[in-house]
């Protein structure tokens, strides 16, 4: 059972998220559950032996992805819809967007590069298809590009936004976006981040922070015994 902070009501119990323990996208919404202080149980899905492919987790999810959260009697799929929601449900434990429409368009449109231009292309059956049909190396080279590119655009995007965090000096939605991808890049595909001084400064920030902290992959209960440092 994974719990985030709070009181422990009885339509937060009810929460189940199902997660692997590495996946980014599972990771946000970890983030969320934190920051909104929501108990969840952790329902672990080995996407490595392919669990996510069963017959019970498919009729949770058609496609075969995590994570999905229910509630209840609500079962959802796709970490944004599971953000939403949980911010329309709880929107007094701790917002996710600001009350400013500008700067909600922006933490929208930071969310959405990495959601749409660099997560896809690290994708597990993403990199499974490139490594099938060309090579483990042209698997990492294709990734690493596309995390680049992502990159470059975010911080030309958020010069002129970022403050301690990403849209300010608040945790918003685009930080529960970036805060994983950053993460993964450095420690999966080991991404010489000198050249991305805001992204660096921001993952400096969120690593200060428990809510982030305590989402990280390795801290996770489905996480390898030899993830832990």
């Amino acid at each position: 059972m994974a719990s985030g902070s709070g009181d422990k009501k009885e339509s937060e119990l009810k929460l189940k998220l199902y997660s692997f323990w590495w996946s980014s996208c599972s990771f946000r919404v970890r983030i969320a559950l934190n920051l909104k202080g929501l108990n969840y149980e952790y329902k672990a899905v080995d996407l490595l032996k392919g669990e996510q492919l069963s017959p019970e987790f498919t009729k949770l999810n058609p496609l075969g992805y995590v994570p999905v959260l229910v509630d209840g009697d609500l079962v959802l799929s796709d970490s944004f819809a599971i953000l939403l929601y949980l911010e329309e449900k709880y929107p007094h434990h701790h917002p996710l967007l600001p009350q400013d429409l500008h700067k909600k368009a922006i933490n929208f449109q930071a969310a959405n590069i990495v959601s749409s231009s660099i997560q896809p292309f690290q994708n597990l059956a993403t990199l499974k298809y490139i490594e099938d049909k060309f090579s483990p190396d042209e698997q990492l080279a294709f990734t690493i590009h596309h995390i680049e590119k992502g990159f470059v655009a975010l911080e030309r995007f958020l010069k002129d936004y970022a403050g301690r965090f990403a849209t300010g000096d608040e945790v918003f939605l685009a930080d529960l976006f970036l805060a994983p991808q950053i993460h993964i890049a450095i420690k999966t595909f080991k991404m010489d981040m000198t050249q991305f001084p805001i992204l660096s400064r921001l993952n400096e920030a969120y690593n200060e922070i428990p809510a982030f902290q305590d989402a990280m992959p390795e801290k996770q209960p489905d996480a390898p015994l030899t993830s832990a440092s």
